[in-house]
């Protein structure tokens, strides 16, 4: 695995993280900040606050109440969750103008949609705290392949081609033409953001969920949820097939596979409104 390589195309990204999102985590980690503090931060982007209202007062969260403020926002759907939401909304902005003919943005971003509602379905089913953070996971865990897609579009082009051609898996693909994958390149660029490592964890082996020492249950979420996702024909990440689950994530999860079609079709009520918001 070239780390030279794979720090050439993270490198742009990693200079320029997005800085809202910092702002804001590094405000709410200090205990003197408040409320009014946040809501400037947030307030410096209005396309960005725009767009966290609009969430908020989507059905996906089903308040009954109508939000109007960064204030309100941070009392309904707290501080932590807030902050994760910007995470994600800021990452969409960063990565623009990849050719339709290479990936179709739409799909992908879809696809990394449904990941995340499924990843946090399958969670709330196992009564875990604070939910929201398999949401983000699954939003980013294929963060990678944007990376490579923007600042290595000729062997990215090669990937895909072979990845259709010999039907084996993108990462495999890439691994063949680079010598590493979307995944190596994902867990660098969110390692040098500073990110928990149990989001590193996640997306670093939501591959192959049975390796992961220090946070399996991440990575198996992040795993039964892509390959839920693929089964419903939820997006695209560019690999055309579904991948192969790991029937070890369903005893490492403690879950049933009666309990997957309940799982499937919460999927598929909340996809429609998640696409509505953020895409």
């Amino acid at each position: 695995m070239s780390v030279q390589e794979i720090k050439k195309i993270t490198a742009d990204w990693v200079a320029t993280p997005p800085a809202v999102y910092f702002k804001f985590k590094e405000a709410i980690e200090n205990p003197d900040s408040s409320f009014s503090e946040f809501s400037a931060i947030l307030s410096g982007d209005p396309g960005l606050l725009a767009r966290l209202l609009k969430i908020v007062n989507s059905p996906y969260y089903g308040l009954t109440a109508g939000v109007e403020t960064v204030e309100h926002a941070m009392t309904i759907v707290g501080l932590t969750q807030l902050s994760e939401l910007v995470l994600a909304t800021t990452v969409m902005k960063e990565f623009q103008g990849i050719p339709q003919d290479m990936l179709k943005l739409s799909d992908f971003w879809e696809h990394s949609l449904a990941v995340g509602i499924a990843a946090q379905i399958i969670a709330t089913h196992r009564k875990e705290n604070n939910v929201e953070r398999f949401y983000i996971a699954g939003m980013l865990h294929d963060i990678g392949v944007l990376a490579i897609c923007k600042k290595a579009p000729e062997k990215m082009v090669r990937a895909l081609a072979l990845c259709r051609s010999d039907q084996i898996s993108l990462h495999e693909a890439e691994r063949k033409i680079m010598g590493f994958s979307h995944v190596e390149v994902g867990v660098s660029l969110l390692k040098a953001w500073n990110l928990p490592v149990r989001l590193l964890d996640a997306v670093g082996f939501h591959h192959n969920p049975t390796v992961s020492e220090r946070n399996p249950l991440e990575s198996a979420t992040i795993h039964l949820a892509d390959c839920l996702a693929y089964e419903l024909g939820l997006g695209d990440s560019g690999q055309p097939f579904a991948p192969e689950l790991d029937e070890n994530v369903l005893s490492l999860l403690e879950l049933d596979k009666e309990i997957l079609s309940d799982v499937r079709q919460e999927v598929v009520d909340k996809f429609a409104d998640a696409v509505s918001v953020f895409l």
